[in-house]
């Protein structure tokens, strides 16, 4: 286990940003800071963060959840002196940040790769490198590149704070996983967030009519069809017997 894992989320900070799309990183560590009892926030290493503990399968894993107090292109300073602090390994490093490449209320994990013109991601490359890990939680695209700054940095809706309070929780539940197995985790969210299966349909039981036909069937009991008053005339006529 490392010495810590430090949990970045990205975001711009002030009252004005607090529900924008784009911080939805301040959002996802918030919730691990508070589903875990961390302790309250103080100002260090040019971020607002909070430390405490995850306890996992693996243990007890000291964390801290940090957010840069720079706006979202210098957040790689604040995320390289943490890392410097508390002598961690880019891959201790888990930054939580906003995909607009995936739809609302999905999440995907991954470790380096590109910044895909994302500032923050871009700023954490050039202070500590690429080989760290990112949760990439879903905003959905607007469907037009002229509306997507907007987007980013537009407020969630209320029709969004269902879906996104959901994630939340079940992200902040799942977070023990992220110190050894991001897959665990991704997959430990995909539970939390499934739907419950439906109870399966109670089998009919027959009506009385139904069972007494069924018992007769069994029996060699068939009930003969009714005649007609033409098929009862012929049938004394010709002195047919059943």
């Amino acid at each position: 286990m490392p010495a810590v894992i430090i949990l970045a989320g990205l975001g711009n900070p002030g009252p004005k940003y607090a529900h924008h799309r784009h911080n939805v990183g301040f959002l996802a560590v918030d919730a691990i800071a508070d589903a875990h009892g961390f302790g309250p926030p103080r100002k260090k290493f040019q971020a607002e963060i909070r430390e405490g503990y995850l306890d996992g399968p693996g243990g007890r894993q000291k964390a801290v959840a940090l957010k840069p107090a720079t706006f979202m292109n210098e957040s790689g300073r604040a995320v390289g002196e943490a890392m410097r602090f508390y002598k961690a390994e880019p891959g201790d490093v888990v930054v939580f940040h906003d995909e607009l490449d995936l739809a609302p209320g999905k999440l995907r994990v991954k470790t380096g790769g590109g910044t895909a013109g994302h500032n923050g991601l871009r700023s954490i490359d050039a202070h500590i490198g690429p080989e760290f890990r990112r949760v990439r939680i879903g905003i959905g695209h607007p469907g037009d590149k002229a509306k997507v700054t907007g987007h980013v940095l537009g407020d969630f809706a209320k029709s969004d704070r269902e879906w996104l309070d959901t994630l939340l929780k079940a992200l902040a539940e799942a977070a023990p996983f992220l110190v050894a197995d991001d897959a665990r985790f991704m997959s430990d969210v995909a539970h939390r967030l499934a739907p419950p299966k439906a109870p399966a349909a109670a089998k009919k039981e027959p009506s009385a009519e139904a069972a007494a036909t069924a018992e007769r069937a069994r029996a060699g009991e068939t009930e003969k069809p009714a005649r007609g008053p033409l098929a009862e005339a012929l049938h004394k006529l010709l002195g047919r017997k059943d």
